[in-house]
């Protein structure tokens, strides 16, 4: 892998240059981004060696889009038409049913690996970039047969070098599975974040009385909106569904209480303690 071309240099598209400038050290990095303070920040970090453009891309051996999911949409056929028969395209939105479905008749469909690495912090911009961030995490590729064949071995040693595990998924189901998973997390932690900001008017109380329970629950609620209503766009009708549910467990809970049956409580958390079995797998 000689030249490199990432186009969104935030917390993913960062932190994939430094692990790959680790990995593979005669590359050359060129960072893509409309924000010419990240790129600014990417090569002051020494993230990047480069700024590119789109223009470049015919140079470059591989392309890692990393930007929210409607710029990713709104950019791939130009993306495509810019590269070379034999450059790789990496894609790693949180969505994959309408990227896939965008590129499916493009000519050189078979440059492009869709993936989603399960791997991120609340942090955004090049400055979040970190080393490592993609060692034991799950990278779920879909419709990989779908990629011409030594394109995939490429991105697969890719993958190994950083440390990912693989998994394969259909654009569907990916899309539906990461909505309980994850979009559904964030909706949560968005919308305790709101309830306490109406609720608790005075900052210093919030600061001094929240505790850790309270910090790591409404974490997520620091994430971009830029790259999260985009997602929710995408997956609107995954989303409503499992709001649905969601919303009919709190309504339950509230009930319970007015009636004061906290045996039923208990039981209901007792019950959802299996989670902690479930989630020893990934830690």
């Amino acid at each position: 892998m000689e030249k490199i071309y990432i186009i969104g240099i935030g917390l993913i598209g960062g932190s994939m240059a430094l692990d790959i400038k680790n990995i593979y050290s005669e590359s050359s990095i060129y960072g893509i981004d409309i924000n010419d303070e990240n790129l600014n920040d990417a090569l002051e970090l020494n993230i990047i060696d480069e700024k590119g453009n789109l223009n470049d891309l015919s140079k470059a051996d591989l392309v890692i889009l990393s930007i929210p999911v409607d710029a990713t949409v709104g950019i791939i056929e130009e993306v495509l038409n810019n590269i070379s028969d034999t450059t790789l395209v990496i894609e790693v939105g949180s969505t994959k049913q309408l990227f896939c479905e965008v590129i499916e008749k493009n000519a050189k469909r078979r440059n492009v690996l869709a993936t989603h690495p399960i791997a991120g912090t609340e942090h955004s911009g090049p400055k979040a970039a970190i080393t490592g961030l993609f060692r034991n995490k799950t990278n779920i590729i879909c419709e990989v047969e779908k990629t011409a064949f030594k394109l995939q071995e490429k991105a697969l040693k890719l993958f190994n070098d950083l440390g990912m595990r693989i998994r394969y998924m259909n654009p569907v189901a990916h899309d539906k599975h990461i909505a309980y998973v994850s979009h559904l997390s964030h909706i949560s932690s968005f919308m305790l974040g709101k309830t306490v900001i109406e609720k608790e008017k005075n900052e210093r109380d919030i600061f001094d009385m929240a505790g850790s329970g309270f910090e790591s629950t409404v974490r997520l609620a620091k994430s971009s909106p830029d790259m999260w209503t985009p997602i929710f766009r995408q997956n609107k009708e995954n989303v409503i569904e499992i709001l649905d549910d969601y919303i009919a467990n709190l309504n339950q809970f509230k009930s319970l209480m007015e009636k004061d049956d906290f045996d039923t409580i208990y039981n209901e958390m007792e019950n959802t303690n299996r989670i902690k079995q479930i989630l020893k797998g990934i830690e």
